[in-house]
């Protein structure tokens, strides 16, 4: 590899989650549901599965009710692991 700071040769990738914040009440920290759909391993029916994530907003920009793309990083606090990299779609 020639540059280990570029994402594209990284060897193993950060995960890239989409989910809807669910809270904005501390600062500059979400909490985002991020849903996920997997087979039941017994039956085979399709579940949804929701996961809250908390994300670390640096510009307090994404507001509760925002569909929001996040990516895994460092740890930042004793529950974040998640930092904000879009907003895709802004709240009506």
């Amino acid at each position: 590899m020639t540059d280990s700071t570029n994402e594209t040769n990284r060897e193993n990738p950060r995960k890239v989650r989409e989910g809807v914040v669910v809270s904005d009440k501390m600062h500059s920290t979400l909490v985002v549901a991020v849903n996920e759909r997997v087979s039941h391993p017994r039956y085979g029916k399709t579940v949804q599965r929701t996961k809250k994530l908390y994300v670390h907003d640096e510009k307090n920009e994404a507001k509760v009710g925002d569909k929001v793309r996040v990516q895994e990083t460092r740890p930042l606090s004793k529950l974040k692991r998640w930092r904000l990299t879009e907003i895709v779609e802004r709240a009506r």
